[in-house]
């Protein structure tokens, strides 16, 4: 699976772990930055990301900045990018089954390596589980009519 990543200068670290992880995994990865700890925006790197998600180039996205809160945020004001914030895996499992999320975010001040590479193993190996939950996830897609 090709997954693209990208963090904010407080992820770099978790980003490192992440990336060495998927590539022994098998997955091919999109490292989109930053590569040191020098101060970044995290919405820059949200969007882009998202970018990568919503035009194909990746199957699945990982944004890690220290909350995961922010970088979330901004990678959900693209449309075709799907990204929730998890914390642990039933959660990322949720996000696969429940709102084919097609990205996660993590917060690196908040969960360590092997909560993370569990979140994104969970996250990874589930599958969109469609039927009910496909009207909603049609929704995301769209603007809802507000009505008085």
């Amino acid at each position: 699976m090709r997954i693209a990543i990208a963090s904010d200068h407080a992820a770099v670290a978790l980003k490192a772990t992440l990336v060495d992880w998927l590539r022994e995994a098998g997955h091919d990865v999109d490292d989109l930055g930053p590569f040191d700890t020098a101060s970044v925006d995290y919405p820059d790197y949200g969007y882009k990301l998202a970018e990568a998600v919503a035009s194909g180039s990746a199957e699945r996205g990982v944004a890690l900045c220290g909350s995961g809160i922010g970088i979330a945020i901004a990678a959900n004001r693209n449309p075709g990018c799907r990204c929730a914030l998890v914390s642990e895996p039933l959660s990322a499992t949720l996000a696969r089954t429940h709102n084919d999320a097609n990205a996660i975010a993590m917060g690196a001040r908040l969960i360590g390596p092997e909560m993370a590479i569990a979140c994104l193993s969970a996250f990874l190996s589930a599958d969109f589980a469609g039927g009910r939950h496909q009207h909603r996830v049609d929704k995301l897609g769209s603007l809802p009519k507000v009505t008085s």
